[in-house]
C-alpha cells in the first residue's frame, strides 16, 4: 500500500526560486530513492480562517507564502529506507533550506481513500 508524506512549509515571497531550487535538487534524490511522485505547490488561494489556518499553523510571518508538498511512496518500508540514506547524504544535507524548517509542519500517511479519474 502507498505511504504519502505531506508538508506545510512558511517560505519567504521572495524565496520562491530558491524554494524552486532546493526542491528540484532534493525531490530528484527522493525519485531515485524510490518515490513515485513529488509535488511541490505555492499558495495561490489560501484563505484566511477565524480560529484556524494554514498561516497560523506554521506561524507564517508578514512577507512569507504557504507551500504544500507532498511525497507518493510504494510503502512505508521504501520510505523509511529512503529518509535513512537521505540523512546520510551530507552534499544534499548541505544544502541551505530557504524556509525556517522549525515551523515546518510534516507528517507521514496511510491513504484510507483514492479516487481517480
Amino acid at each position: 500500500m502507498s505511504y504519502i508524506d505531506g508538508f506545510v512549509i512558511p517560505v519567504a515571497q521572495d524565496q520562491r526560486a530558491a524554494f524552486i531550487e532546493h526542491a528540484e535538487k532534493v525531490d530528484a534524490y527522493f525519485l531515485e530513492l524510490g518515490a513515485l511522485r513529488v509535488v511541490e505547490c505555492w499558495q495561490e488561494d489560501v484563505p484566511t480562517g477565524k480560529q484556524t489556518d494554514l498561516f497560523r499553523a506554521v506561524d507564517a510571518q508578514p512577507g512569507e507564502a504557504v507551500a504544500f508538498s507532498w511525497i507518493e511512496w510504494p510503502d512505508k518500508a521504501t520510505r523509511d529506507a529512503a529518509y535513512a540514506k537521505f540523512s546520510e547524504n551530507t552534499e544534499l544535507m548541505g544544502i541551505p533550506m530557504p524556509f525556517d524548517g522549525k515551523r515546518m509542519i510534516f507528517g507521514g500517511f496511510t491513504p484510507v481513500v483514492t479516487l481517480e479519474a
